[in-house]
């Protein structure tokens, strides 16, 4: 009598189930570890967005000897900004000289008051990157986070003589925290560094600083004294 061969059982061995999930938990840890890589990045990118519009100011002022945004004014100093350079001829909004930004809270984000001339006046200047002809909401730089860098007076510190500010839009929780840290207390609503809760994809113009620690499920814009 003949024997018939048996057939093998069909389906994976421990081994095999074993080596499957190993490959799994690296593809896991792979996607994981570069989500982190790049909400990093973003981080640093934020802090640079403040450093850079800081070092801007600075050499605007240390190279012109008036505050950007607010010099012209007048037919004779708008033909003396204009005299800087051919991106000059671009500018269409000057100042009053009088020695301060004017930029409300409320503005921050907009092109209104001296905002526009602010950032038409770095641009003109070469300190920052982007078209001087630029106006409205279009005249603001973009941040890491794919909101908005504002300037503004009256935001920050927390406490004592209100100084202009620099303000990112739509910052993450997690980032808020981390650009807080790394710049000041990490206190959302102390210190040089003060962080008001927005509205998840708006460019919510600063207040009033959260009470309460960062929550990562809220999103924020985040004021340094420049």
């Amino acid at each position: 009598m003949q024997h018939q061969p048996q057939n093998r059982a069909a389906g994976f061995t421990l081994v095999e189930i074993a080596i499957v999930l190993v490959i799994i938990g690296l593809l896991l840890g792979g996607v994981l570890k570069g989500q982190e890589l790049i909400e990093n990045a973003k981080i640093k990118n934020g802090a640079n967005d403040m450093n850079g519009v800081l070092v801007a100011y600075n050499a605007y002022v240390d190279r012109f000897h008036s505050l950007p945004g607010d010099d012209g004014g007048t037919l004779t100093s708008l033909a003396s900004l204009q005299a800087r350079g051919a991106n000059w001829l671009n500018v269409t909004a000057f100042g009053n000289n009088n020695g301060v930004i004017a930029v409300t809270q409320a503005q921050v984000f907009t092109s209104e008051g001296e905002a526009l001339a602010f950032w038409q006046a770095l641009k003109a200047g070469g300190f920052i990157a982007g078209n001087p002809a630029d106006i409205g909401v279009a005249a603001l730089p973009r941040n890491a986070f794919n909101g908005l860098i504002g300037v503004g007076s009256g935001v920050t510190p927390a406490a004592g003589v209100a100084a202009l500010s620099v303000c990112l839009s739509q910052v993450p929780g997690k980032a808020a925290r981390a650009i807080d840290t790394q710049f000041d207390d990490g206190v959302p609503n102390g210190g040089a560094v003060l962080s008001t809760v927005a509205v998840a994809g708006v460019n919510t113009a600063p207040g009033i600083a959260s009470p309460v620690g960062y929550s990562d499920d809220n999103q924020y814009t985040v004021c340094r004294s420049l």
